[in-house]
């Protein structure tokens, strides 16, 4: 079992920024993506950021040049820089750890709320 643990949400005025942070515990498989997706009120839940154990990412158009993923494998970590932040980024953000082989397991943080004010 893995949990994840997230942290570094809050209330930002649009043009700044915030940094969140999710720590993994627990039996995680070498290969693997860390990654951030966010949920908005009434919208399905969709990705923002991906980075795999192999440091390949992606990234969604709407964030490309103002968000930055990047992991610490040694602490199971992955972080996520976000710039520029704009009203229509607030969500409640979720840290993601999928497993790409083996039992392709997939877990989920509790959740973080960002609220970006106009």
């Amino acid at each position: 079992q893995v949990q994840l643990v997230e942290s570094g949400g809050g209330l930002v005025q649009a043009g700044g920024s915030l940094r969140l942070s999710c720590a993994a515990s627990g039996s995680i498989f070498r290969f693997n993506a860390m990654g951030w997706y966010r949920q908005a009120p009434g919208k399905q839940r969709e990705l923002v950021a991906s980075i795999t154990s192999g440091s390949s990412t992606n990234y969604a158009d709407s964030v490309k040049g103002r968000f930055t993923i990047s992991r610490d494998n040694a602490k199971n970590s992955v972080y996520l820089q976000m710039n520029s932040l704009k009203p229509e980024d607030t969500a409640v953000y979720y840290c993601n750890v999928r497993h790409l082989l083996g039992d392709y397991a997939n877990y989920w943080g509790q959740g973080t709320q960002v609220t970006v004010s106009s």
